[in-house]
C-alpha cells in the first residue's frame, strides 16, 4: 500500500513556488554542466536542491513567528515538489497507489478513481486549474527521451505510456473540458491460474485456452474499454515455451512481456509512432511509423508468434499474412460480442485497400483465426458502492463455411446469466486439445449439465 492517502492535502501553491525555485536552480546547474550530468545525476541534484529549499522554508517561518512544520509534512512537501520536477505532479501520488487501478479526469477538480477492488470513489483535485491540468500534459508529452509526442490544438489527443506501465490517454481543446484517463496494469506477471482464482473464468475455461495457446492456435480476445483484454493476453503469453521468438505490435506499450525476462527469453518489441510536423503528399506525419509497418517489417525476424496488442485498422491484414506463415499469433480488439468482434475485423482489413474486398477479409479471417475469446464488463451496486466485475463470457471456434456470413462460429463456451463462460458445443477437431492439457472429461459432464 501506498504511503499517500487518496485526497492528502498539501499547500499546493507552496509546492508550486519551491518547484519554480527548483527548476531555476536545476537549469543553471545543468547550463554550467554543459549538459554532462545524465537523467539519474540530475534528479540526484534536484533532490538536494529541494531538500534545501524545504530546509530554508522551514527557517523562514520559525524567524517569522510561524510553527514550523512536522518531519512527515516536510516529507510529504519535498516529495511533491520532487514529482512536480521529475514525476507526475500532483498525479504522482495516485499513480504510486496500490489501491488504484483506473483515474478518470475530466477537469481538473473532476475526479474519479477506480480502485483493485471494483469500486469506484472521488478523487482529490489534480491541478489549481483546467488550464494548468492542459500545460502540465503539454510538458510531460515533450519530456519524453524515446517516443515524444505533440499535444496542442493542432493535434488535440494524446496517448502516452508513462514509467512503470501505465498508459495516459487524454483530450483538451475538442472536449468542454481537458479529459484524461491513466490506465495502470496491476497484474504484470499474471497467469491463467491467478485468473481462476479472481473468477475471471472456470478451471475448465482456463485448461482449453492454456491447451490452445499450447497446440498454437490463433486467438483474439474481444471486449469492452478496461474489460481486461491485455491482462488476459498476459496471461495466455504465459503458456508459451520461454525461449519462443516473440513479437509484440502496440501504440504504446502495455504488454510489457519485453521485461519480464524470466518467462520471456526473446522478445522485439514494436511500438508505434504517430510522428510530427506537416503531412507529407502521401498523407502521412514526418518521422510516423505504424503497426502495420511493424508487422511487415517483423516477418525478417525469424518470428514464432506475433502479439498485437490491439487492432484497430489495416494492421489486421498484415496480421493475417503473419498468420498465414505460422500460427499461435494473439491479438485483441474492441468489440460488444464474440460474433461482433468477427464483423469488426472484417472492416478493419478492408481498411487495407479496395483490393480488400468484405468476402475476401471474411474467407481470410476464419481460415486464419481460430478462437476469439470475448470479456463481459459488468458494473453494480452492491451496498452504495460501485462495483465492475470482468469475466470471460465467450469462447467461439472459426471456420470457413457458412455460403450467407462466409464463416462458420461454434460456441465452445457460451455466457450464463451473470456472463460466466460455460461449455456448450466442443467441434470434434478441439478434442485433440487434451493432449496438452485440456480437461476434456470435466468439460464434457459440465457440457451434458447445461
Amino acid at each position: 500500500m501506498s504511503t499517500h492517502p487518496i485526497g492528502s492535502s498539501l499547500d499546493w501553491s507552496l509546492v508550486s513556488a519551491l518547484r519554480a525555485q527548483a527548476s531555476e536552480q536545476l537549469s543553471q546547474a545543468v547550463a554550467a554542466d554543459k549538459g554532462r550530468l545524465n537523467k539519474v545525476a540530475q534528479e540526484e541534484l534536484g533532490r538536494t536542491i529541494v531538500l534545501d529549499l524545504i530546509e530554508t522554508t522551514v527557517a523562514d517561518r520559525v524567524n517569522a513567528g510561524m510553527t514550523t512544520l512536522p518531519g512527515a509534512e516536510q516529507d510529504a512537501l519535498a516529495r511533491a515538489v520532487f514529482d512536480s520536477l521529475f514525476r507526475l505532479g500532483r498525479l504522482q501520488p495516485l499513480v504510486d497507489d496500490d489501491r488504484i487501478e483506473n483515474i478518470i479526469i475530466t477537469g481538473h477538480d473532476n475526479v474519479v478513481l477506480e480502485l483493485t477492488d471494483g469500486s469506484q470513489i472521488d478523487g482529490p483535485p489534480v491541478a489549481d486549474s483546467d488550464e494548468e491540468l492542459v500545460d502540465f500534459l503539454v510538458f510531460l508529452a515533450s519530456r519524453s527521451e524515446v517516443n515524444a509526442r505533440g499535444f496542442s490544438e493542432a493535434q488535440p489527443r494524446l496517448h502516452l505510456r508513462l514509467d512503470g506501465g501505465s498508459r495516459l490517454a487524454a483530450a483538451a481543446w475538442v472536449t468542454p473540458r481537458p479529459s484524461v484517463v491513466i490506465r495502470r496494469h496491476r497484474l504484470m506477471e499474471v497467469t491463467l491460474e491467478d485468473l481462476v482464482t479472481r473468477q475471471m473464468l472456470t478451471p475448465v475455461a482456463a485448461s482449453f485456452l492454456r491447451a490452445a495457446v499450447r497446440s498454437r492456435k490463433s486467438i483474439v480476445v474481444s471486449g469492452s474499454q478496461g474489460a481486461g483484454k491485455t491482462t488476459l493476453v498476459r496471461a495466455l503469453c504465459a503458456e508459451i515455451d520461454p525461449l519462443e521468438a516473440i513479437g509484440t505490435f502496440e501504440t504504446e506499450y502495455e504488454l510489457h512481456l519485453h521485461e519480464l525476462r524470466d518467462r520471456h527469453r526473446i522478445v522485439h518489441p514494436w511500438e508505434a509512432r504517430p510522428g510530427s510536423g506537416e503531412r507529407g503528399p502521401d498523407g502521412r506525419a514526418a518521422g510516423e511509423f505504424t503497426l502495420d509497418e511493424a508487422l511487415v517489417d517483423s516477418f525478417r525476424f525469424n518470428l514464432s508468434r506475433q502479439i498485437v496488442g490491439e487492432v484497430r485498422g489495416k494492421e489486421i491484414w498484415a496480421m493475417i499474412k503473419a498468420m498465414e506463415s505460422g500460427t499461435g499469433s494473439i491479438s485483441t480488439t474492441h468489440a460488444s460480442d464474440a460474433v461482433a468482434a468477427i464483423r469488426k475485423l472484417v472492416t478493419c482489413a478492408m481498411e487495407a485497400g479496395p483490393h480488400v474486398t468484405h468476402d475476401l477479409a471474411t474467407s481470410k479471417l476464419a481460415a486464419t483465426v481460430d478462437l476469439i475469446v470475448h470479456l463481459d464488463l459488468r458494473t453494480y451496486q452492491q451496498e452504495g458502492r460501485s462495483i465492475r466485475q470482468r469475466r470471460v463470457a465467450e469462447v467461439i471456434a472459426l471456420d470457413p463455411g457458412e455460403r450467407e456470413t462466409g464463416y462458420a462460429a461454434t460456441h465452445v463456451f457460451a455466457p450464463t446469466a451473470d456472463g460466466t463462460a460455460v461449455p456448450a458445443v466442443l467441434p470434434d477437431s478441439y478434442r485433440s486439445l487434451a493432449t496438452y492439457g485440456f480437461d476434456l472429461g470435466t468439460y464434457l459432464q459440465q457440457e451434458v449439465r447445461s
